[in-house]
């Protein structure tokens, strides 16, 4: 027995601390186990009496990051004097993390326990002892950070090449050359490839599961087996398992590692480290794109992604938002110049198509002013017509130049592909030939010339598979119908101010031609500034004057209220209402005037009527010139016309005033006595029309 074993150590406790880092280990290593649990007879022959086992721990890391329930057990008993030792195989059973480690050699220091290993006794009041300690600790952090790192970066350099196994997806295997191919299960092929159609189709994972389960579709999900292997096992649609599959690259012919990644945190004083947090696309580790064969093109995936993306509306993401239906043709698709977020849609009531846009996102988060706001018909409507006139025209002739130098770039590709088939087969071909000319008995070269040339006959196979889709597809002969497509875009407003259209397609047009649109409010020329970002890079601004605080577009326009203004009063409702049908004037509703609607309007402006006992006698209208002049009311209305006879008007085109002494003046009669005498008089100046802004 060692001298450092004292009488008052062996009075107190024993404890003998029992770990395994996995539940691997605990199953598969069951000497280390057995050499831990003896140590209990180990501290017996020591001298102690009293000894206790804690094995709380057992599958459990020391690394510090795992609740370890036993060792706090340890802790305590150790802080509370009642333990003389405490035993464990080495340090690393204690401790893989030099935090633990020193708090437990502090703790004994205090409490005068010993430390106990196969190697000794040590006391950590003595300072060889603790110094020894301390390097056991630090030795078995380093020892376990270095095998760490060792088989991280292993992992890493066989994920780099793409020759790390990891878990595949349903529809997906690993074939006998460790190649990975599409499942043989024509089934499961064929679900996978209807699952990623519908959501291309509907655009939404929600709206592809409402389908599957309407229709009562199930679907494919790996279930690992009790014999090490993993069987397929069909349950019902759920949107986590479609979106698993959407979001899987593994599905587009691509190889990934280290899509997720782990969280360290400090929760109720303790490390925790959690897993499986998503990463975007560029923290990647590896992508290997075309590393085998997949059920939809890296180009679908990518734009799998974007929609997925688009459809976050309740995330404060940047980018647009895709189109969901609704009322609005823009939703989501304006961003708020000044702060940088999407503006949010607000309709009218049911029934009423009112639209409205606007950012209050620093308003809800810290209480300042609304960015911007205003009314939206009219923005939508300057949309559409850009998006009308984008498709007419030259347009329309650059799509079907396009198209015909895709017809030429697609035929190429299928030449290419020939090319490469006819390559493969000479190829296939050889690897046969070689293998018939080696000798049967040389088994082991015949079986690595058959692997050989097996693989050579898959590579083929395969490359015709991609010839017979590319033909399948009908991408070899693409007939561009002119006639077809002009005439489509001859009818596109029409079809597009059809009530009958469904929003979300319009939207999606949009969307196609427009990427996004910077919006912001001109508070000096009481305008809405909107900057179009076309997908093909080009960049439209447009400027639509904003509607007047508490005007809506059922509103009367100001011309029409001046001219009712100005006339109120002198001419009678019937009057007023012709002259504004005369100049093209129509109600807020757009109707034409009549006499019910100019003594609404007259009646809301608080204008009086017209009262032929209180009119001024001096002005005189057309009909009553007329008579006094002795000549006919269409003839004096050619020449006020003229000009020839002094006359005003409110507006182009309202009833002449005349005023009544100006009719007795001398010029006027010398105009008639000339008149009559087949004589041309001279012009009068008589543009006395009042100035109306906007007439």
């Amino acid at each position: 027995m060692s001298a450092k074993i004292t009488a008052d150590h062996l009075g107190r406790q024993a404890i003998v601390y029992v770990r395994q880092s996995t539940p691997g280990q605990v199953k598969d290593h069951l000497e280390s186990r057995r050499r831990q649990y003896a140590l209990a007879e180990h501290a017996r022959s020591l001298g102690f009496v009293d000894v206790q086992v804690i094995d709380d721990d057992m599958g459990r890391s020391g690394t510090g990051f795992a609740d370890r329930p036993g060792f706090r057990r340890l802790l305590g008993a150790v802080c509370s004097g009642a333990v003389g030792a405490v035993l464990a195989l080495e340090a690393s059973r204690l401790a893989r993390n030099d935090r633990d480690w020193s708090h437990l050699v502090e703790v004994g220091a205090i409490s005068h326990s010993l430390l106990i290993d196969h190697d000794g006794v040590y006391d950590p009041r003595i300072v060889n002892d603790r110094l020894l300690l301390g390097l056991k600790g630090i030795m078995s952090e380093f020892e376990m950070a270095t095998l760490r790192q060792r088989a991280l970066e292993a992992v890493r350099g066989k994920a780099a090449r793409g020759d790390l196994r990891l878990p595949l997806p349903a529809g997906l295997v690993y074939g006998p050359t460790g190649v990975i191919e599409l499942v043989a299960d024509k089934r499961i092929q064929h679900v996978i490839r209807l699952l990623l159609g519908r959501f291309h189709e509907l655009g939404s994972v929600r709206q592809a599961l409402l389908w599957f389960r309407r229709e009562g579709l199930q679907l494919p999900v790996v279930r690992l087996a009790k014999d090490s292997g993993r069987e397929i096992e069909w349950t019902a649609a759920t949107y986590d398992r479609i979106h698993a599959v959407i979001t899987n690259p593994f599905y587009a012919g691509a190889y990934a590692y280290g899509r997720s990644g782990s969280k360290t945190q400090i929760v109720d004083g303790a490390i925790r480290r959690s897993y499986h947090h998503a990463k975007p696309m560029q923290s990647w580790q590896v992508l290997l794109r075309d590393h085998h064969a997949g059920y939809i093109s890296w180009d679908d995936f990518l734009r799998n992604m974007t929609m997925l993306e688009e459809n976050t509306f309740m995330k404060p993401a940047t980018g647009r938002k895709s189109a969901r239906g609704g009322r609005s043709l823009l939703s989501g698709l304006l961003r708020c110049r000044r702060c940088g977020h999407v503006l949010e849609v607000n309709y009218g009531r049911t029934g009423v198509h009112s639209i409205g846009f606007r950012c209050r996102r620093s308003h809800l988060a810290g209480g300042a002013d609304w960015c911007i706001s205003f009314q939206g018909n009219h923005v939508e409507q300057a949309i559409a017509a850009q998006v009308l006139r984008a498709v007419e025209g030259p347009a329309t002739d650059a799509a079907i130049e396009a198209a015909k130098r895709s017809a030429d770039k697609r035929l190429e590709q299928r030449k290419a592909l020939s090319l490469e088939l006819e390559q493969a087969r000479f190829e296939a071909q050889l690897a046969g030939r070689r293998h018939e000319k080696v000798d049967p008995d040389q088994r082991l070269v015949a079986a690595e010339l058959e692997v050989r040339w097996n693989a050579a006959l898959e590579r083929v196979a395969a490359i015709e598979t991609r010839l017979r889709e590319f033909d399948a597809g009908g991408h070899v002969s693409i007939q561009v119908d002119e006639g077809r497509l002009r005439a489509l875009a001859a009818h596109l407003p029409a079809v597009w101010n059809d009530d009958t259209t469904d929003m979300r397609l319009k939207q999606r047009i949009v969307r196609i031609l427009i990427r996004e649109i910077i919006a912001d409010v001109d508070d000096v020329h009481n305008e809405i500034v909107l900057t179009v970002h076309w997908q093909g890079g080009r960049h439209t601004e447009l400027r639509i004057p904003k509607a007047a605080s508490g005007r809506t577009r059922r509103c009367t326009d100001d011309d029409s209220i001046a001219i009712v203004r100005r006339m109120a009063g002198r001419w009678s409702d019937h009057a007023i209402a012709s002259t504004l049908n005369r100049v093209g004037s129509r109600t807020g509703t757009g109707k034409t005037w009549n006499q019910a609607h100019v003594r609404t309007l007259r009646s809301r402006l608080r204008l009086p009527a017209c009262d032929p006992e209180r009119r001024d006698d001096t002005a005189l209208t057309c009909d009553e010139a007329a008579k006094r002049l002795g000549i006919s009311a269409q003839y004096l209305g050619q020449l006020l016309a003229k000009g020839l006879i002094p006359g005003t008007q409110v507006t182009r085109g309202a009833p002449w005033i005349l005023d009544a002494k100006e009719l007795d003046s001398p010029q006027v009669r010398a105009t008639l006595r000339a008149l009559r005498q087949r004589r041309l008089p001279k012009r009068r100046d008589n543009d006395r029309t009042p100035r109306i802004p906007g007439l």
